[in-house]
């Protein structure tokens, strides 16, 4: 039997498939990774600050504006679509194999999929709020203010649900991505170089034998897993729907 042959029987005869997903997910709907040659921390800027630094607590609390700004320009895609990826996990969803999606990124796509349980390690940019008394607002909202965007209620600083660098991910996201991981009969993973921790670390949770593993180029995590595909998500997740090598 053929090797997508094979893993397509194995998530057909599965209900309780687990996503793990990172920013190679996103990357053909338009939306720039941040590691690789023409990702987000190796483009060009006009900034004095590196973009790991500009997406900080720290630059967060000192520069309001600046931060502002930058998320505005550099993180938000407003004509963007869920691509194959996002669809075909959706689709399984609906037909009850796909249990959870577990993501790093903060773009929404999933959802805008009509992907339903979906799990944000990284939080993301739909949902912003006041630091100070709570209120939330909308990304629409967030975008119409001017820098820094101001709370109509406290007038304190409003800021996108996201976790930046010096801050921890959500203890209860945590732990959900964990006890999904630990029950999944079938684990995909895609989209990610699994370098970035403590989330790489989720992998060792899995206690089956089913894991898949699906990337454009190897990652440090390969030997672990029980299948391996290089390529593009979503062409290698339609080739495995189909039954058929690319």
């Amino acid at each position: 039997m053929e090797l997508y042959d094979q893993v397509k029987k194995m998530i057909k005869e599965s209900d309780n498939i687990v996503f793990f997903g990172g920013a190679g997910v996103s990357t053909a709907s338009g939306i720039p990774d941040f590691r690789s040659a023409a990702g987000l921390y190796n483009q060009k800027h006009d900034s004095d600050y590196s973009p790991e630094y500009m997406l900080s607590h720290e630059f967060f609390e000192e520069k309001p504006k600046e931060f502002a700004e930058y998320i505005k320009k550099n993180l938000i895609y407003e004509d963007i679509s869920p691509n194959k990826a996002h669809k075909i996990l959706a689709s399984w969803e609906k037909e009850g194999r796909l249990k959870g999606i577990i993501t790093q990124n903060i773009d929404s796509l999933h959802q805008l999929a009509e992907s339903r349980k979906v799990f944000e390690l990284q939080g993301n940019l739909r949902e912003n709020y006041c630091v100070s008394c709570g209120k939330k607002y909308t990304l629409e909202d967030f975008l119409k203010k001017e820098n820094p965007p101001l709370c109509d209620k406290c007038e304190s600083i409003i800021r996108a649900d996201i976790v930046l660098y010096g801050e921890g991910l959500k203890q209860d996201v945590i732990e959900k991505s964990i006890e999904l991981i630990q029950k999944a009969d079938v684990l995909i993973v895609g989209g990610t170089s699994l370098v970035v921790y403590p989330a790489a670390g989720f992998l060792d949770y899995y206690n089956g034998n089913k894991m898949i593993l699906i990337n454009k180029e190897p990652t440090a995590k390969d030997a672990i897993a029980d299948y391996v595909f290089y390529g593009d998500i979503g062409e290698v997740l339609a080739s495995i729907a189909e039954g058929k090598e690319q």
